[in-house]
């Protein structure tokens, strides 16, 4: 629990500039994480914010950061994708604006046992709600050696895709791949390194895994237009996304409401990204990009 201080969520001045909590209203953070973008929504005037998340562990440490605004939050434990379920539960057809930041937060990827991170050597787990699923080990342990490469070069734009597969493959016929430390020195030894690496050999295929095992752009789109048909007349909806595969998925969402009619209208032509000073703080930011729509009638 000692991980919170160190999140700081990206882009908070502007989700809290492009939704506009000051004029009151119902909130969604769909992605609560540690509470960042809740809070200051709260902060900034949001009568209520109803925050989601699929790790019981942020959400436990979300409570603890939002308990000073006690009646006007209620976190629920549940995936993005299942909003309209949430808010349909909750009597709400229409909501005064909504956030997603679809990033992993710094506790998931710094808490020990999670299985997100090559740093250091734990389970490969990967889950972000680990009360279901398979961890990455179970589904790197089953998977056909095609599929796998598919998955690498898929979800992590990864060039090096099938020499990463066959060599998974390989090992695991004698061995069981459990630990992250196992699986990004398989990794490291299948990629050819030429001159200086800017980031190291192993980060695309476990960005590629983490994707897969939480089916992270599955249904992404749907959960997109649905959101978005969610609010109210002049509610707008933010979406933080942090790989071009997201972002895509995004624009092209986004878009096709605004071209169906006159009912939404896409506020960023081309995605905000953070400014030097929030990435010399925060160097995580640095992939980051910031889209909103807002709903006209």
């Amino acid at each position: 629990m000692d991980a919170a201080p160190l999140h700081e969520p990206v882009m908070t001045a502007e989700v809290v500039r492009w939704l506009e909590p000051q004029h009151g209203g119902v909130f969604v953070d769909c992605t609560t994480g540690l509470g960042g973008h809740s809070a200051a929504l709260l902060e900034a005037g949001a009568t209520r914010l109803i925050g989601l998340d699929r790790d019981l562990d942020a959400l436990s440490i979300a409570a603890g950061r939002l308990a000073a605004f006690r009646e006007r939050v209620e976190l629920v434990h549940s995936d993005y994708r299942q909003l309209d379920a949430v808010l349909a539960a909750r009597g709400l057809d229409g909501v005064n604006g909504i956030v997603a930041d679809l990033g992993v937060s710094s506790m998931q990827l710094d808490a020990d046992g999670r299985g997100f991170s090559f740093r250091r050597d734990e389970p490969l787990d990967m889950r972000m709600d680990r009360s279901q699923g398979s961890t990455a080990a179970e589904l790197i342990a089953s998977v056909r050696e095609e599929d796998l490469a598919n998955v690498i070069f898929q979800f992590g734009e990864e060039r090096h895709s099938r020499r990463i597969a066959r060599a998974i493959a390989r090992v695991r016929s004698t061995t069981p791949i459990v630990t992250t430390g196992a699986l990004a020195e398989i990794v490291r030894r299948a990629v050819p390194v030429r001159g200086y690496q800017r980031i190291d050999p192993a980060t695309r295929t476990f960005q590629a895994l983490r994707i897969w095992v939480n089916r992270e752009l599955e249904g992404l789109d749907t959960f997109l237009d649905g959101a978005a048909r969610r609010l109210k007349a002049g509610a707008r909806f933010v979406v933080i996304t942090f790989h071009s595969l997201e972002d895509r998925i995004v624009k092209h969402t986004f878009r096709a409401l605004a071209a169906a009619g006159e009912t939404w209208q896409v506020l960023t032509r081309k995605p905000l990204v953070p400014g030097e000073e929030e990435l010399a703080r925060n160097p995580r930011a640095r992939s980051a990009k910031l889209r909103a729509i807002e709903r006209l009638a």
